[in-house]
């Protein structure tokens, strides 16, 4: 982890928020690699839900939410954790962190009792701050998604089954926040909630499980690093049937990567208007606030229902340093050098090709190189950039740390003879290819 985070800061892909000031805990910024990296990663996402999908419509909702909305969910009442204080050292920890009755920072058994903790963020709404206008920060993308249920079916005329899709913000007010951007209090989140016919639920989360699976190992991710956990008992969340997590090993340890719910009719339950005429099978909250149905036409029987929901829920945070961490890598060379590389799949790749100048500074170089940049950026496959530095080695290994896939040198045979040399980051072989096929090569080599 200790590499991880080095390489991250050094390259430019996270830093530590607010830094300057000596930082907010469990805050982090996205520098010039890591956002490019991020938005790859939602752009995979979006495209394998919505894109390359019939069924699935997208949404952008807001993240300040109305109180009730939090109440009736049943967050106010569950979203807590129980928290523990150390007497001797005055460290804070969650109470499942507790073992031996022990501090986990000094050992002591000096312990408060436990207490609960709410996670989620207040913020003042309006010019009064009487304690009476006020709205949380989202601590999931989810709810919002079930609040806007009628408005997607109004507005899109859907049938089951169907999801609504959201990636967003999500805010949670961690007691110990840790293993770098894996538990954050400022995160996002990547939300698909398919609605479905009751019956069918447990055939739709299995396959949900299925093609959760296929995407991640799509992303670069080695199968034999991802395990299957069935939650159970206790463990579920107050709103799931049943539920699989994704698990990974992290550089920290076998965590959740993603988790695959089934919340049965529970949400969109909760939120509706004359609960009893529904038929509803899960135990939702009574004397809702909404003046909303939130259900669909059976087209069958004509009757109103309320769908069961299918949720896989993956943090993009945390599929960043996934990602990361599977891509990364240090090979031996020989001679006692070695290269460190970031072998990220294509399209996730923060720049997808490096033009390089033989000559740093040659005008007819850098102009050569710049053209050919130009020509490949406008193909909107990704970011492109000339590096005009002059040293071909050190660019090479530059640009190997960072991950991008292939580095194109524009040399003295580029303006005799048309031809520029292309060199493999994975491989490091280099082909020679002229110039007027490199733009096909490339659109090639990133769609494959």
């Amino acid at each position: 982890m200790d590499e991880l985070v080095a390489l991250c800061k050094r390259r430019g892909f996270i830093f530590q928020s607010n830094e300057i000031y000596g930082g907010l805990q469990g805050l982090y910024d996205y520098g010039p690699l890591g956002v490019e990296l991020k938005n790859n990663l939602k752009q995979s996402w979006w495209s394998s839900m919505v894109y390359d999908r019939d069924d699935v419509e997208g949404l952008d909702a807001s993240i300040l939410t109305h109180p009730d909305v939090l109440r009736f969910s049943g967050h106010e009442d569950t979203f807590t954790d129980p928290l523990v204080d150390c007497k001797k050292c005055k460290s804070r920890w969650r109470l499942d962190q507790i073992t031996d009755s022990s501090c986990p920072s000094c050992g002591s058994a000096d312990l408060t009792d436990p207490r609960p903790f709410n996670l989620m963020f207040k913020t003042t709404v309006g010019p009064v701050d009487d304690g009476s206008n006020f709205a949380y920060l989202r601590p999931e993308t989810a709810q919002q998604i079930f609040i806007n249920f009628k408005n997607v079916i109004d507005s899109t005329s859907r049938s089951l089954p169907f999801g609504i899709a959201q990636i967003g913000k999500a805010f949670r007010n961690e007691i110990t926040p840790r293993n770098f951007i894996f538990r954050v209090r400022e995160f996002e989140q990547m939300e698909l909630e398919f609605f479905v016919l009751p019956g069918t639920d447990d055939d739709w989360h299995k396959k949900w499980v299925d093609s959760r699976l296929k995407w991640w190992t799509d992303q670069g991710i080695k199968a034999n690093k991802i395990k299957l956990l069935n939650i159970t008992g206790d463990d579920l969340a107050h709103y799931s049937k049943s539920t699989v997590d994704i698990m990974y090993e992290f550089p920290h340890g076998l965590e959740e990567l993603e988790g695959i719910a089934n919340r049965t009719d529970f949400d969109l339950g909760s939120h509706s208007k004359n609960q009893d005429d529904l038929g509803l099978t899960s135990n939702t909250l009574k004397n809702n606030a909404s003046n909303t149905k939130l259900a669909i036409q059976d087209i069958e029987n004509k009757k109103l229902i309320v769908p069961y929901v299918i949720e896989p829920s993956a943090g993009v945070d945390r599929g960043v340093l996934a990602i990361l961490n599977e891509a990364f890598n240090v090979e031996k060379l020989g001679d006692g050098k070695e290269r460190i590389v970031l072998s990220f799949k294509p399209h996730l790749a923060p720049i997808k090709a490096a033009v390089i100048p033989l000559k740093k500074n040659n005008e007819d170089l850098v102009n050569k190189a710049t053209s050919l940049k130009n020509i490949l950026q406008g193909l909107r496959l990704g970011r492109v950039v000339v590096e005009n530095t002059g040293n071909i080695g050190k660019n090479y290994r530059k640009h190997d740390e960072i991950g991008t896939p292939i580095c194109i040198t524009i040399d003295f045979d580029t303006l005799e003879k048309d031809i520029v040399t292309i060199r493999d980051r994975d491989t490091m072989k280099q082909e020679k290819l002229e110039l007027s096929k490199v733009a096909d090569y490339f659109r090639n080599f990133l769609l494959s």
